[in-house]
């Protein structure tokens, strides 16, 4: 069939009949073409909704229809019933309802998708008329789906049963009707109970009714149905649990029951609970040896719902505690369950949070009672740390090499978790736990023979590494000990070396307070370097002990730099890894002697100074590009970290009274660096203008200099400013923006600098003027960083807006424009702007001038916002700059308010005359309440979009 034709066959989008219906339908379900499908997609959705789906739903039903077409049918009398109840007259709620009794009846035996979709239908009728017109509908629901003695009735009910409570979850109720029809329904759960029961405990109730009443069972409790009162059921529940097609189904109904929060209340019942519980230890400890990790899964869900969500009730009974500390080693057995993680078990991961949530409640007691749990209890996460470091065991190097990239990341991901339970876990137990992790390590590494697999060692080093990353080792006595067994390990496997790394970096503050020990871990560090497998582990551990050590590596700098700049040139680095080893370099080169700083600094850059001439010659295309935004990186991540100022300080104050400081301190060596590659930058800049990835690379070298150089930038800010200029009026760009606006922060207040800072303000608030002229919407990103710009100058240097140079008005009126952008960190930017601005109203002349005349198209901008032209998290920004308004002109305010608000529709149409008088005598009101402010606007824009009193609302 041509796509014209097909096209021809689309229904008309104002004749929603039966045979339109299903020419739609065929088309979305059998038509190829992707865009017709979606056409008859939306045609639909319109068809659903409209007033003809009352007629077209009850013939598309007809029993000769296929199953597709009669879902349809029912889908659409579900959306009326649910979303459009209001329009059905109250005198056909019978008749609606025998209907639907009618033909639930009829497909009780049939499609089961079409019959849930119509028992769904059924229950939002029922929500609806509960509990003053239809006042005991579930009990009406049994007695007439119960009259009809055939088999076929069952399935009907038990499915309208379960979509009840269902269908309360999701409905549009208001919250005091629903609570209301909540109560109703947990009301009559006396009459769905006991036939839930009765479906359960006959023998011949057919396997499907049973998977059924245990769904059902499910969708109750979440009504907050009493625990005591489903306590048979819960009987009945853990019976099926032997009946292999029911154990998926009776785990759920348990899981679901057990883990109400409202269950707590019931302590009686919960302690039955255990002993249930602990019955299924044996089907436990069986499928867990037979490897059927179903079966172990689902009853580890249920002793971990039981003892997790009600560890504090369980506890606080201290008459049955043995049976508590029964249930907890049941799910230690679950947390140490045979199988490497997740490919011959899935269990274990569940018990995690629930070691977290005992630790916790213990902790919570008083000073006795907590000491008594203490001593049941210590010995037991004492086990718990030798069970997970067991599980976070490597398997052996074939079965790892055999499984997916996707079971690999689920391990790392597990062993992340791990590490979480371990550092936790801590808090409660000391040191004690690092004293028997170094003796097990201990005796494995001083064995003679070293027969144990690398897979125990690595474990017991991820220990360490999991509570030295996160706690303070200072104190511990094992960490010397610790220090002198790492250079012991015979390292044989890169998983095994990424550990040791790790943890060597874990420990770098420990080692910045005992430098004496650098000696003996540091060449591990760098021979790690030439390892591209450890590439990660080894740059970032160099790092943290160049950043926490570097006063301490005077007598290992050279072998740092030599090592560093050998793997720089073998390129054995990706390029983030190159960044942070530049970092790394940052912080050592800090340290050293001023007069060796530049050296090394030389020695270090030269290749990335050489290779930006050679790219810089070269014709633009891909693959310079990403060499060239790779050494700006390499260079901008040096920058980063490369602080003498620090130095300065520590010269400084060890400077016996009176003594001068040395002469070359005054010189940055980064400064002199800087200087001579300027004209090299500027040339790259020039073959690259187009590009915004290589500007922002070239800005960030500038930015993050003059974020660690601060007043040593200074010499750089003219040249600077020039360039910024020529380069923003050729091609304007943010990041130019951004770097102009940390300029004026640093300097537009020393008088040296501000002549070149004034004038490049000036030549960008023109140029961006010019792209607001010609229409700003393609470059949402030039209007954000050109209004904190512009912010920045009010912040820092008002005078800027004293120039002849600066068109105030227009600035303003730019403003006012880019409040009315989508994004929201567009108009964020502006607001703040806005805010910085009207408090010059008085010292400044142009602004006052400007806000007398334009301020009306200001508040005007603002009301749209409000009003619902902006997103609704925005109402704070609103609420400043109107708070802002009203404290700088409060006058101007009130006459501009009464104007616009008797505007009609305006700013909204959901909002009345009053309730604008209201919002306007509120703002004019409140001069010294910010916050009260903001609420009042955030009312005030709820009201406008109609939300009032909603759950959206109650968020807010």
């Amino acid at each position: 069939m041509e796509t014209t034709d097909r096209t021809a066959e689309t229904p008309d989008p104002l004749d929603f009949s039966v045979e339109n219906v299903e020419k739609a339908l065929h088309q979305l379900y059998y038509d190829p073409d992707i865009d017709n499908k979606n056409v008859a997609q939306k045609w639909l959705m319109k068809a659903q909704v409209s007033p003809q789906a009352w007629q077209f739903c009850w013939a598309l039903l007809s029993s000769e229809k296929v199953p597709e077409i009669q879902h349809f049918g029912a889908s659409a009398l579900h959306t009326k019933i649910s979303c459009y109840w209001a329009d059905i007259p109250a005198e056909q709620y019978e008749s609606l309802k025998t209907q639907l009794y009618c033909h639930i009846a009829r497909f009780a035996s049939g499609s089961k998708m079409v019959l849930t979709r119509l028992c769904v239908a059924l229950a939002s009728l029922a929500l609806n008329l509960m509990p003053e017109t239809w006042p005991a509908a579930v009990s009406a629901v049994v007695r007439a789906f119960q009259q009809d003695a055939g088999e076929t009735a069952g399935p009907a009910l038990l499915e309208i049963l379960t979509v009840l409570p269902e269908e309360l979850q999701t409905s549009r109720l208001p919250q005091a009707r629903r609570v209301r029809v909540r109560e109703a329904l947990t009301g009559e759960w006396a009459t769905v109970c006991p036939l839930l029961r009765r479906v359960l405990q006959q023998d011949d109730s057919p396997c499907q009714a049973k998977a059924r009443a245990l769904k059902c069972l499910s969708s109750w409790v979440t009504l907050a149905v009493p625990l005591s009162e489903t306590q048979g059921l819960l009987e009945d529940s853990f019976a099926m649990l032997a009946d292999p097609e029911l154990f998926d189904a009776a785990v759920e109904a348990i899981v679901n029951t057990i883990s109400q929060p409202d269950s707590q209340r019931y302590v009686s019942s919960l302690l039955k609970l255990v002993p249930q519980v602990l019955q299924l230890q044996g089907q436990l400890r069986e499928a867990a040896e037979s490897g059927d990790m179903e079966t172990s899964h689902g009853i580890c869900r249920i002793a971990v719902a039981l003892a997790e969500n009600h560890s504090r009730v369980l506890l606080d009974q201290v008459d049955n505690w043995q049976g508590f500390l029964a249930l907890v080693n049941m799910v230690m057995f679950c947390t140490g369950i045979a199988g490497h993680y997740p490919v011959n078990e899935t269990t274990s991961s569940l018990t995690l949070t629930f070691w977290y949530t005992l630790q916790d409640d213990i902790m919570s007691f008083d000073a006795e009672r907590q000491a008594a749990y203490m001593q049941i209890y210590r010995p037991v996460y004492f086990q718990l740390v030798d069970v997970l470091l067991h599980k976070a065991q490597f398997p052996t190097d074939e079965e790892y090499a055999a499984w997916s990239p996707d079971e690999k990341e689920q391990f790392r991901i597990y062993r992340v978790d791990i590490s979480d339970t371990l550092m936790y876990v801590y808090e409660m137990l000391g040191t004690q736990v690092l004293s028997n992790l170094y003796d097990k390590l201990g005796r494995l590494l001083m064995e003679p023979e070293r027969t144990a697999p690398w897979q125990h060692t690595e474990a017991l080093l991820y220990g360490f590494q999991s509570i030295a990353e996160t706690t303070d080792v200072n104190y511990s006595d094992v960490i010397p000990g610790l220090i002198g067994l790492i250079p012991r390990i015979s390292i044989r496997n890169a998983q095994l070396a990424e550990t040791v790394m790790f943890t060597i970096g874990a420990l770098a503050e420990w080692l910045a307070d005992h430098p004496v020990m650098l000696g003996a871990v540091l060449p591990m560090v760098l021979q790690a370097l030439g390892n591209p497998e450890l590439s990660v582990s080894s740059v970032s551990t160099l790092k943290k002990i160049c950043r926490e050590c570097k006063q301490d590596l005077l007598p290992f700098a050279g072998d740092i730099i030599a090592v560093s700049q050998e793997v720089l040139i073998k390129q054995i680095h990706k390029s983030s890894q190159c960044m942070w080893l530049m970092q790394a370099l940052g912080f050592l080169l800090s340290a050293l002697p001023v007069e060796e700083i530049l050296e090394n600094l030389l020695s270090l850059i030269t290749p990335y100074i050489q290779q930006l001439e050679k790219l810089a010659e070269e014709v633009p295309n891909s693959s310079s590009k990403v060499a060239i935004i790779h050494n700006l990186g390499i260079l901008s991540s040096l920058f980063t970290t490369l602080d003498i100022n620090k130095q300065e300080e520590a010269t400084r104050e060890g400077s016996p009274p009176g003594e001068a400081v040395p002469a070359q301190l005054g010189v940055n060596p980064v400064v002199m660096v800087l200087q001579q590659v300027f004209t090299l930058i500027q040339t790259v800049l020039s073959k690259w203008l187009n590009d915004p990835q290589v500007v922002e690379a070239v800005c960030a070298i500038f930015e993050k200099c003059m974020k660690t150089l601060l007043n040593d930038f200074g010499p750089i800010v003219s040249q600077l400013s020039k360039m910024l200029g020529q380069v923003y009026g050729t091609v304007p760009q943010a990041s130019v923006l951004n770097l102009i606006s940390l300029m004026i922060h640093s300097f537009a207040n020393e008088e040296e600098h501000y002549p070149g800072i004034k004038a490049v303000f000036e030549l960008v608030t023109s140029v961006t003027h010019s792209i607001f002229q010609q229409g700003p919407r393609n470059h949402p990103d030039i209007v954000d960083s050109f209004m904190q710009l512009q912010a920045q100058a009010l912040r820092r240097k008002a005078d800027l807006f004293l120039s002849e140079n600066v068109d105030v008005k227009a600035v303003f009126r730019c403003g006012v424009m880019s409040l009315e952008f989508p994004e929201a960190p567009t108009v964020k930017s502006t607001c703040l702007f806005f805010v910085e601005l009207l408090p010059h109203c008085g010292d400044t002349p142009p602004i006052g001038q400007v806000v007398r005349e334009d301020g009306e198209l200001l508040l005007k901008a603002v009301l749209k916002g409000i009003g619902g032209r902006s997103p609704h998290g925005l109402m704070e920004q609103f609420g400043e700059v109107l708070f802002s308004l009203n404290k700088h002109c409060t006058a101007l305010l009130e006459v501009w308010l009464k104007v616009n608000l008797q505007l009609p529709d305006f700013p909204s149409p959901r909002v009345s005359a009053e309730q604008k008088k209201s919002f306007a005598e509120q703002i004019l009101r409140v001069q010294s309440n910010k916050w009260q402010l903001k609420e009042t606007v955030k009312e005030f824009g709820l009201l406008c979009r109609g939300l009032h009193g909603t759950e959206y609302a109650a968020e807010y």
